[in-house]
């Protein structure tokens, strides 16, 4: 069986490689991306079974952007999105009661599937991606 492929989207680096090293480990082919755009030009050149995106990047909102991007373009509007976020921390810390939850996927606005607070336990991110590539399991 081929190694499903996963598009981790994050400006955070170290984020990006200790994600990558938890998947690769699960046997996950990863590449990654820094932003919205080099992201989108992975996802219509080459396969990818999930996407997991940041929100804020370049801009406070380009995650939500990427998603709809995503959505939008007939070669990847298939892939399962899993968006982590650290905004309802942000939120919080800030005094604000305003949370994004799974309840607020739509298909417009939020067009994901899967909406986690970051940090994610590597169990809990394997977990989430192996679910979403279709209930796959990887035996080394």
């Amino acid at each position: 069986m081929d190694a499903k492929t996963v598009l981790l989207v994050d400006d955070d680096v170290d984020l990006l490689d200790i994600n990558r090293i938890t998947l690769e480990a699960e046997g996950f082919d990863v590449v990654t991306a820094e932003n919205g755009g080099d992201a989108m030009r992975i996802a219509t050149t080459r396969r990818v079974d999930v996407a997991v995106l940041d929100v804020m990047m370049t801009t406070p909102t380009e995650g939500f952007l990427l998603a709809r991007a995503l959505r939008g373009d007939d070669r990847t509007k298939h892939i399962p999105l899993l968006m982590l976020t650290s905004v309802n921390a942000e939120n919080e810390a800030q005094g604000s009661a305003f949370r994004f939850t799974d309840r607020d996927k739509d298909p417009q606005w939020l067009p994901v599937d899967r909406f986690v607070d970051k940090p994610v336990k590597p169990e809990d991110l394997v977990s989430m991606v192996r679910t979403l590539a279709g209930a796959w399991t990887f035996t080394r």
